[in-house]
Order: structure tokens, then C-alpha cells, then sequence
């Protein structure tokens, strides 16, 4: 299967490079520190590039969440925003923008997508539940954890190979998801949930042909299926170039079939619309209802949801935009192009590319740091040492500990470069390249982590860390050695 776009633009010279249908007309200046610089920043940071700031930061890759360009007639909308406490007119566009993208009707709006979450997990999730997912995101175990439910991950065996040419490591495992029913019951699962795009194994897709296997079980049982669409348009252009049956299906038909499959619809506008915010949908009055009164408590009044009325406005605009293929195909044409790079330089990379960003296996770069050193932060801390950018851990350092306390190890260790929409450049792109296989050549000098400050809940954001022996300095010293004065 060819997993190339369909319609790519070639290259007279036979090269592979993403091109931009866009053009820059609003510009932020970077910042690249001298390596010195960086050493100390990390060291403050308590090695997690989370805690750095950015004026110390030259890429930002930590996350596509809230950091993805606006267009110019997003921006031009929010000067027309209605900020009404209650029926603002905003919201109705937002409403309206919704239906006609994802199909349905009912919405409410949240600040963001962890709040999306937090009300779907309480207005479903009881103490003994099984929520069966086909992979969990951080802040959905922790919110199905803290209403006493558990999450079940039944992703097919294809989804943890780092290299292949698997179209949709994504997909749930049909067969798990039926054991896991006979087992528990359907009284115990409140809903099956879908993540687009799973992002803690690499951003991979999941097939509309796989979603109609979910929701032949899930009707045989009565269960109800969540979508997380958080990173819906970039699954339906993958579905749009690697699902035969969708070839010349337009973006907004197939947005429209994934969501018609589920029960429930929820995302995170920081990523499906950049912009900041997220909602609810449905076309179920009783499953609406009993999510509805949940929003005020939480969230803010059931037109505003927690968010400014101006990124009401803009969301409403990038929804309609994330229909169009060539907003939607940026960030994964410069993912596919990193990846194919990077895997031409030996470096082991999850392939094929996914959403999101490009995702290094720790594992493999680093196989002599064992993974209660936390390899992945390990990766991220170097990188960011060496180039300035500043990358996430999606690793153990983002699971928890069990307990017993200790680390329940997880699936897979990864740096994740973040590729927000239509920020950054191709020159830029080639400098993270460069200087990843640099890291690569050197990946011996990398040693291990150990946590200095932990919290109980969600430590990748906030703990601090602290290198196990002096191998930042000989990062440092070895760059020096090779690159002088240079940043």
C-alpha cells in the first residue's frame, strides 16, 4: 500500500520535500542559546522540558496542543465576537460549525479537552468500571482513575512494532475487545473509547473499516462509543490516503462517517481547530443530559464553556478549515518527510509517520539506559541540550507508579517532536534533523535520570529530575570538540 499523498507535489529534480500552501505574514522571533546556556536552563528546568521557558527554547516541539498558526480569517473572526454571558451568538456559529463538520447537533463547550474528559468520566464512570480504549492519553486514565473506574488497552499487536508499514497501528483489537466484554460484562463498561491518531505510540491513525468492527460489538452489547477527535483531521487524512474505500471521498465525508460510528464526540480544539478550548457533542438528548448540567459546575455557562468568546469565534473557523486537505496535510507532510530522514540515518523512528509528531524510540537510541532511568526524558533532555529544542518525554517519566511504588513501566519510550500546524519552517525542520543524528553519532556519552521532586498525579508535567552522573557535561564537551564556538 502506498502511503504516500495522492496528491504530493513532485519535484522536477526528483527530490521529496514538503511543500507549504500557505505563506507567513505574521512573524515571531527565536531565540538559539549558546550550549552553555542551554546546559543551565535544563539544569533549572529540574530536566523536564516542561519547566523551561522559552526564551530559552529555539523549536518549540513540545506539543501541537495551542501552538498550532492561525489562519488570517480565524484571527478576523474574533473581532466579531459576541461576548454575551448567556446565548452569545458565538456559540450558535460554533454549534453550527460543528453539525456541519461532525454530524452532530447537541454541544457543549469546554475549556478544553482534560475537561472534556473530566465530564464524560463523571457522568459515566462508576468505581469497578473497565473503559476498553485502543490506547489511553495521560489525562483520560488519570480521570477515569479518580472516579474509580480503570482503563483497558486491547491495541492490536501491530501497534507497538516501531518499524512498519502498517497503514493503521491505531486500530483496536477486535477479538481483545469481545474477550474483555466476556470477561467483565457489559454492565461494568460505560463506553469503548476511540482516540484519532493515538498519541502515546506514535500518532497512529485507526481505519473507518476497524470503527465499524467496534460498533457491530459495541451495538450486539449496548455499549456506547466515545470519540477522542482531538487529532480527527490528520485519522481522516490518513483515511483519505491509505483506506481504498475513501480515495476520492472529500475530508468533510469522511469526518462525518468516523463521527457517525460514535455516540459521543469530544476534542481539544488547541489541536483539531488551533485554537484554544474544546466541546461536547452528540446526538443523544439522554446521553446529553446527563452530561449537561455538569458544565456550569465546572466549566462556565452552556454558551461560553470556560472559554473566551473570541476563541469561540476562531474555533468555529478552524473546524470548517479542518475540513479543508491542504490546512489538514501540512504538519503530516512534514512528519512523513522527518521520519523518512531519519530513518535514511539509521536512527530508529515509529514508522510510518502518524500525526502529531515524529516519534524517537528510546529504546533503541539508547539501549544502555535501563528504563528506571527513564530513557525517553533521558533523549528529550539531550536533544534539547544540543539543538535548543525543546521536545516531550512519552515515556515511564508519563506513567505512575503502582502500590508498591514502583514504576509501572510503559509500552514504550519515546521523544516526541511535535509538529504543530504551519509554524515551522523547512530549514528548520532540516536543523532538527542535523542535529539529532549529531545526538545519534554520540548517544553513548547519554546517561540516565532519577526523579528529585515527584507528584502523585500527572509528574511528567511538573517533577523534577536530576541526571544519575556528569554526562550532560561531556554532551556539552563533546559538542564543543565537534562544533566550536558555533550554536
Amino acid at each position: 500500500m502506498n502511503l504516500n499523498s495522492k496528491s504530493s507535489i513532485k519535484f522536477y529534480s526528483g527530490e521529496e520535500i514538503p511543500v507549504e500552501l500557505h505563506k507567513v505574514r505574521i512573524v515571531q522571533k527565536l531565540h538559539l542559546r549558546p550550549i552553555d546556556e542551554r546546559l543551565a536552563a535544563i539544569r533549572e528546568g529540574g530536566f523536564n522540558t516542561f519547566l523551561l521557558s522559552t526564551k530559552d527554547v529555539f523549536l518549540d516541539m513540545l506539543t501541537d496542543s495551542g501552538t498550532n498558526a492561525m489562519s488570517d480569517n480565524q484571527l478576523a473572526s474574533m473581532h466579531h465576537a459576541d461576548d454575551a454571558y448567556a446565548g452569545s451568538q458565538s456559540f450558535y456559529r460554533m454549534e453550527s460549525a460543528i453539525k456541519e463538520v461532525f454530524g452532530k447537533s447537541l454541544v457543549l463547550p469546554v475549556h478544553q479537552g482534560r475537561a472534556a474528559e473530566n465530564i464524560v468520566a463523571k457522568a459515566f464512570v462508576k468505581p469497578g468500571d473497565v473503559v476498553p480504549m485502543n490506547y489511553h492519553f495521560t489525562t483520560t486514565k488519570a480521570h477515569i482513575d479518580l472516579n474509580g473506574g480503570e482503563i483497558a488497552e486491547i491495541f492490536t499487536d501491530q501497534a507497538l512494532i516501531v518499524k512498519s508499514n502498517n497503514p493503521f497501528k491505531g486500530n483496536l483489537d477486535i477479538e481483545k475487545l469481545k474477550a474483555l466484554i466476556a470477561k467483565y460484562g457489559k454492565e461494568r463498561i460505560p463506553f469503548i473509547r476511540l482516540e484519532a491518531s493515538t498519541n502515546l505510540i506514535g500518532g497512529q491513525p485507526f481505519s473507518i473499516a476497524n470503527m465499524r468492527e467496534v460498533r457491530k460489538v459495541a451495538d450486539q452489547h449496548g455499549i456506547i462509543i466515545v470519540l477522542d477527535a482531538s487529532l480527527i483531521g490528520e485519522n481522516a487524512w490518513f483515511i483519505k490516503q491509505r483506506e481504498a474505500e475513501f480515495a476520492n471521498s472529500s475530508i468533510k465525508e469522511i469526518l462525518q462517517t468516523m463521527c457517525g460510528i460514535c455516540d459521543i464526540v469530544y476534542f481539544s480544539s488547541r489541536k483539531v481547530s488551533s485554537t484554544r478550548g474544546g466541546g461536547i457533542c452528540t446526538n443523544n438528548k439522554e446521553l446529553f443530559l446527563k452530561m449537561r448540567d455538569l458544565v456550569p459546575l465546572y466549566e462556565g455557562f452552556l454558551t461560553y464553556g470556560g472559554m473566551s468568546v473570541r476563541e469561540v469565534e476562531a474555533m468555529a473557523v478552524g473546524l470548517i478549515e479542518t475540513t479543508d486537505e491542504t490546512v489538514i496535510s501540512q504538519s503530516p507532510g512534514f512528519i512523513d518527510y522527518t521520519v523518512k530522514e531519519l530513518d535514511k540515518l539509521g536512527i530508529p523512528v515509529i514508522m510510518p509517520g502518524g500525526a502529531l509528531g515524529v516519534h524517537i524510540d528510546a529504546m533503541q537510541f539508547l539501549p544502555h539506559i535501563p528504563q528506571t532511568e527513564y530513557p525517553a526524558g533521558a533523549l528529550a533532555a539531550a536533544f534539547y541540550i544540543v539543538s535548543g529544542c525543546r521536545g516531550m518525554e512519552r515515556g515511564t517519566v508519563s506513567s505512575v507508579r503502582d502500590e508498591n511504588g514502583n514504576d509501572i513501566l510503559s509500552d514504550m519510550e519515546l521523544l516526541r517532536l511535535a509538529f504543530p500546524r504551519r509554524v515551522f519552517t523547512l530549514s528548520q525542520t532540516k536543523f532538527v534533523i542535523d542535529r539529532m543524528h549529531w545526538l545519534y553519532k554520540n548517544r553513548d556519552l547519554i546517561g540516565g535520570l532519577k526523579f528529585v521532586d515527584e507528584p502523585k498525579v500527572l509528574r511528567f508535567f511538573v517533577g523534577r529530575l536530576d541526571a544519575v552522573s556528569d554526562w550532560p557535561e561531556k554532551l556539552v564537551a563533546k559538542y564543543k570538540a565537534d562544533f566550536g564556538d558555533s550554536l
